[in-house]
């Protein structure tokens, strides 16, 4: 596929180049530079953007504005996005919209050649890479994107959906779920396909969809006031059930 890659770090930089070039990638530019990155992706029109979050000139958030500009620019472009480490405002901004075709990595894993590879080929199919790391962030609710008194997004779900939408969050089939409710698995995957529709996530395949509808929990419950969250025990820093969910997305 080809690809633009975006890294201040010139070690790093020369490493993804080597490791995607060897594996029979085209390079179509590898800069460190945001401002240069719209003429770049509207010259070349890669198949997926791949940027660090903070490139120059201010070492800040840049890639993440240079991404959401390419998804605009472009739709249906794939952006795999990384940082050093887990900041779940970039993610935040990041999945507003679409998550189709979009993914956030922490920095360590791109230096593993078969993760990376594997990230890239789901982002550029349209799929969602999420670092578990990164969910067990919100769902430890570090961050605080909204006030006491704004409305969630999962407000539009009923009390059983969002049960339902809780227990996925830990990881759990739809079996699994059929029986902790004590309803039939025909009625579990008609809320949960109730959930996908309300909270307007596209037809994709099953673990993309539920991927996309976990961090859209995760992050409403991030942002609630303490006392009005309902994070799943299970759902940790790291923890299995997370990695659960994500095993084919990341």
């Amino acid at each position: 596929m080809r690809l633009v890659i975006a890294e201040g770090s010139a070690i790093l930089r020369a490493g993804l180049a080597h490791v995607l070039g060897e594996h029979g990638h085209q390079l179509a530019a590898v800069v460190h530079d945001a401002r240069v990155l719209p003429t770049l992706v509207a010259t070349h029109r890669p198949d997926v953007l791949l940027t660090n979050v903070r490139l120059a000139p201010t070492w800040t958030d840049e890639g993440v504005g240079v991404a959401l500009d390419a998804r605009r620019r472009r739709p249906g472009i794939g952006v795999l996005l990384f940082s050093a480490t887990p900041e779940p405002q970039h993610v935040a901004r990041l999945f507003a919209g679409d998550g189709s075709g979009l993914g956030y990595l922490i920095q360590d894993r791109m230096t593993d050649a078969r993760e990376l590879l594997d990230a890239l080929t789901q982002v550029a199919a349209g799929g969602t890479v999420v670092d578990p790391r990164m969910v067990g962030q919100l769902a430890a609710g570090t961050v605080r994107g909204r006030g006491a008194d704004g409305g969630g997004e999962l407000d539009v779900l009923s009390e059983r959906e969002r049960e339902v939408l809780g227990l996925m969050a830990q990881g759990r089939t739809n079996s699994a779920i059929a029986e902790r409710l004590i309803v039939s698995r025909g009625t579990v995957e008609k809320r949960v396909a109730s959930v996908f529709d309300k909270l307007g996530i596209p037809g994709s395949p099953d673990d993309n969809r539920r991927v996309l509808a976990v961090l859209k929990y995760l992050t409403d419950q991030r942002n609630r006031p303490a006392e009005e969250r309902q994070v799943p025990r299970a759902v940790g820093f790291g923890g299995a059930p997370v990695r659960r969910i994500l095993d084919r997305v990341a």
